[in-house]
């Protein structure tokens, strides 16, 4: 680890976890999570413009990222262990990055440096093996529009995508749904936010930001994962200076609900190892 970062704050405790969690949901989606880590100190907020909380500040495309994370670093503690999945992933990956000190460590739940998969080249014969894995460009382009025009049945794909892959899908389904963003449940609710987010998802790379994530990181991520081709986990691990990669074979993409005593086991030991 590196020696500028130190594990414990000032007062010698443990920094606590803070759980940033995906796009259209709420902070309920950790209550699995939250109940298998004991006594620790967590924290669990809302992302920009999500349950209530303050979107970010209007930022063009290339900023959207940075401006998301800085609203999110105003409501956290001055040192934490940053678990992010998804979006909330991405984000902690920025503030690691940007904020080295504010981060102990990472512990990253189907997470990327990047959503949009890079663009094949279809004159070449082989594709480079430093090709990104991820969405197609269409996909995620078909995303924002079908939310522009339609909200609900975007959201509704969405949480079907994350189930694809469980052996419980329509109890994972009904529990994802619950999870929502309350705003968003049934119909209602002001989108903006949620429209700012997959903007940021279809503009965000970190990529050229990993060799700066000094602190050790965990990632974990499901083999079946739909959203997200668990390819893109081995690349990210490849990247990061200090990271451990955990495949769970029977996993999707909504762990911290289908999986949550594995990711529970896998944290428990990171934060101790």
């Amino acid at each position: 680890m590196n020696a500028s970062l130190p594990s414990h704050d000032t007062r010698g405790e443990a920094p606590p976890l803070v759980l940033l969690h995906g796009w259209a949901m709420s902070p309920a989606v950790w209550a699995p999570l939250r109940a298998l880590l004991g006594d620790r100190p967590v924290l669990a907020p809302a992302l920009p413009g999500h349950a209530g909380a303050v979107p970010a500040r209007h930022a063009a495309p290339e900023d959207l990222l940075a401006a998301w994370s800085d609203a999110l670093l105003a409501r956290l503690p001055q040192q934490a262990t940053l678990v992010g999945w998804s979006l909330g992933a991405l984000l902690a990956l920025d503030i690691a990055a940007r904020h080295p000190m504010r981060v102990a460590r990472l512990v990253l739940i189907s997470s990327t440096a990047r959503f949009v998969a890079d663009v094949p080249d279809t004159a070449a014969v082989t594709q480079p093996a430093t090709a990104w894995p991820g969405l197609a460009a269409e996909t995620v382009a078909a995303f924002c529009n079908g939310f522009a025009q339609s909200p609900q049945a975007t959201l509704r794909r969405f949480l079907a995508l994350q189930c694809l892959g469980e052996a419980t899908r329509k109890v994972l389904a009904d529990q994802l749904e619950s999870c929502l963003a309350p705003e968003h449940r049934g119909g209602t609710g002001e989108h903006a936010g949620l429209r700012a987010g997959l903007e940021l998802l279809a503009c965000a790379d970190l990529r050229p930001a990993l060799a700066q994530v000094r602190q050790p990181c965990l990632l974990i991520h499901g083999e079946h994962d739909a959203l997200m081709p668990v390819a893109a986990s081995r690349m990210l691990a490849q990247a990061l200076p200090d990271a451990q990669l955990a495949h769970l074979p029977a996993g999707g993409h909504a762990l911290p609900l289908s999986h949550a005593a594995d990711c529970a086991r896998l944290i428990e030991r990171f934060m101790h190892g």
